[in-house]
């Protein structure tokens, strides 16, 4: 039997895409967002989750989709950005499932892309779909996380 990993699979569009399950650190509805002046347009700004200042960022600006209005499956997933350290939270249409995916069916992102791509660590199928494996990590670059 092949490896597996597990991701937390959410939607942007009509699109799949996965965390791993372990720099996941919670799921949260949907709350008022301190603006910061000055900041990229898909950094929505900070909230205070349970004593601690979140930056915000809007997934579907940062990859360059259609700003939409939130709804009531809108919500923001807490993800570890830096090995060992911040926290930022990632607004998405709507959390699917945890997914388990098997290594073999892990293909590297498209390599026609240019450096792109590079928050992507490959592309999945499970249970029918195809699914967008992030590495958050990634989602930003260093010029943008010194920025936060």
């Amino acid at each position: 039997m092949s490896e597996q990993f597990k991701y937390l699979t959410f939607m942007l569009g009509e699109e799949t895409y996965g965390l791993p399950i372990l720099q996941v650190k919670g799921i949260n509805q949907m709350q008022p967002i301190t603006h910061v002046p000055r900041m990229s347009h898909f950094v929505k700004g900070v909230i205070n989750l349970r004593g601690k200042i979140i930056t915000i960022i809007d997934l579907r600006l940062k990859f360059g989709l259609e700003e939409i209005e939130h709804n009531e499956r809108t919500c923001i997933i807490n993800v570890e950005l830096e090995e060992g350290g911040r926290q930022s939270g990632l607004i998405v249409d709507e959390v699917s499932e945890v997914l388990d995916v098997p290594a073999d069916s892990i293909e590297p992102p498209p390599s026609d892309a240019g450096g792109s791509l590079e928050f992507l660590t490959g592309i999945g199928k499970a249970k029918g779909k195809v699914i967008m494996l992030l590495d958050p990590y990634k989602i930003l670059s260093t010029g943008e996380m010194a920025m936060l």
